[in-house]
């Protein structure tokens, strides 16, 4: 296979591959259901069967339309469940981490390639290289190669612990900032009134918080700790005066939906600006949204006109959200896989603060 078609895959039938996409999608939920059910009876035949066939169709599908890099991914997990199915390997949580890694990255490169965005941070070359080694690797060194793999291809070990709820230590307002504290407190309230409207929210406010007022100390305080702390906790709330069919909406929002939502940032940044000593935190709630290369909204801004703390506040918030959305995939996949799209994301979020939001992820996983 021409390595081309790993390191900078084209999209040569763009219909095709909308289509390969969409059946993507739907096989993997499937891969998901049948791994969850393997882990827990590994000698199910049925089962193993059933996932053979989700890869296999995998494989297929790319086949069809002309999708070198699905057959890739596919082709040696489909060699290892063979092996499986012989009875040759035992089937691990490291080896179904690393099958649902491979299938993960491969839904991340081809929504990529139909958004016309690079796949060179999804380490796809070392993806494909491992899992050709692993199919054929004996049964003693399996558990190896696939943890191996993982961090080559994600940077991160296999197990995440989670990420702390905890209220982090925060900035102490200066003296002239008087009424800070309260204001702060209020905030706070604020925000954990917006979290407790839905289960899933539960300690989204602090792990935000945490992430971005260490993501801004690493990358030198260029935000002002407290002004960032009052726009974490304030950034969302003006969701709450929306209506919540818009904002808790499961599936896809309809374009009418998308506009309603843009008006958020407006609200909490109007409530900020209307309170002495706020304006920098009014700034970065507002400009939460842009994006470096004029993309974003309401103001479609430039890099140059973002303020340090509304693309911190950017990064922080796409990962908690991204986090959320794949939440049912099990912590591991859905922190690997907002880690993945964070750093695949070569126009949304500022290049100059990717670095230091890595740093404290691994930190924080690390640790």
């Amino acid at each position: 296979m021409d390595i081309r078609s790993i390191i900078a895959p084209v999209v040569q039938d763009r219909e095709a591959l909308e289509e390969f996409a969409d059946a993507l999608n739907e096989r993997a939920h499937e891969i998901e259901r049948d791994i969850a059910r393997l882990e827990k009876t590994p000698t199910d035949r049925e089962v193993t069967a059933s996932l053979f066939r989700g890869v296999h169709n995998i494989k297929g599908d790319a086949a069809l339309c002309k999708f070198d890099l699905g057959i890739a991914v596919a082709h040696p997990i489909e060699s290892l469940m063979s092996r499986f199915r012989e009875g040759e390997i035992p089937f691990s949580g490291l080896l179904a981490e690393m099958i649902l890694l491979a299938v993960d990255r491969l839904e991340l490169a081809t929504d990529a390639l139909l958004a016309n965005k690079s796949t060179d941070n999804l380490q796809l070359l070392a993806l494909v290289q491992g899992l050709e080694a692993i199919a054929e690797i004996d049964a003693d060194n399996l558990e190896a190669g696939c943890a191996e793999l993982i961090e080559s291809v994600t940077g991160f070990p296999p197990v995440i612990p989670d990420i702390s709820t905890r209220a982090p230590r925060v900035s102490t307002p200066k003296p002239e900032q008087i009424n800070a504290t309260v204001d702060l407190q209020f905030f706070r309230s604020l925000a954990l009134q917006f979290e407790s409207r839905s289960p899933l929210f539960k300690g989204r406010t602090m792990r935000i918080l945490r992430l971005a007022l260490e993501t801004n100390k690493v990358g030198g305080n260029a935000a002002d700790p407290v002004q960032l702390e009052a726009a974490v906790y304030l950034h969302d709330v003006g969701m709450m005066l929306l209506p919540e069919s818009v904002w808790l909406k499961v599936g896809k929002m309809s374009p009418e939906d998308k506009i309603a939502l843009r008006n958020h940032p407006g609200f909490a940044s109007g409530l900020l600006q209307r309170m002495p000593g706020w304006e920098s935190a009014a700034e970065m709630v507002a400009q939460h949204h842009e994006m470096p290369d004029g993309g974003g909204y309401p103001s479609k801004l430039y890099s140059a006109d973002i303020c340090a703390g509304a693309k911190i506040l950017a990064i922080v918030d796409a990962f908690e959200a991204v986090m959320l959305k794949h939440i049912h995939r099990g912590k591991n996949r859905s922190v690997l896989r907002a880690i993945a799209e964070i750093n695949a994301c070569d126009n949304q979020f500022a290049p100059e603060w990717i670095a230091p939001f890595n740093t404290v992820i691994r930190k924080t996983i690390e640790t």
